[in-house]
């Protein structure tokens, strides 16, 4: 499936402590014409949207270390920038779209760049 990089035409922040697993996700990403931020933390990343930075979409895992987590993140994200479009990911949890904030969308570990852009797509 091609992405259409001008639908989401801000940067995707993606959000991940595993640099490989990050690494894959900023290729998939960047493969089909996105542009990415990497962050390695959700308080790096927060500090990335403070500042300003203007995201079309956040792309997070949950489980990360510092002082919040990646739904945690997605929840502030959605309340604070309500126009990013917000994809959680997590190869522990089994959640579903309900349970991400501001019509979000969950995607299980392990995905495939099909499935990822899918759900970008798909979120509100």
């Amino acid at each position: 499936m091609q992405q259409n990089p001008s639908a989401s035409p801000a940067p995707i922040l993606v959000v991940e402590d595993d640099d490989l697993v990050r690494m894959v996700a900023v290729d998939m990403l960047e493969g089909v014409g996105f542009e990415v931020t990497e962050a390695d933390t959700a308080d790096a990343a927060w500090s990335l949207l403070e500042k300003g930075c203007a995201f079309g979409a956040l792309f997070t895992d949950i489980d990360m270390p510092g002082s919040m987590d990646g739904l945690t993140l997605a929840g502030r994200v959605a309340e604070r920038w309500p126009r990013i479009r917000l994809v959680v990911t997590s190869g522990r949890y089994g959640l579903r779209d309900a349970d991400m904030p501001d019509d979000g969308r969950f995607l299980l570990k392990p995905y495939r760049q099909d499935q990822l852009l899918e759900a970008i797509a798909a979120a509100a």
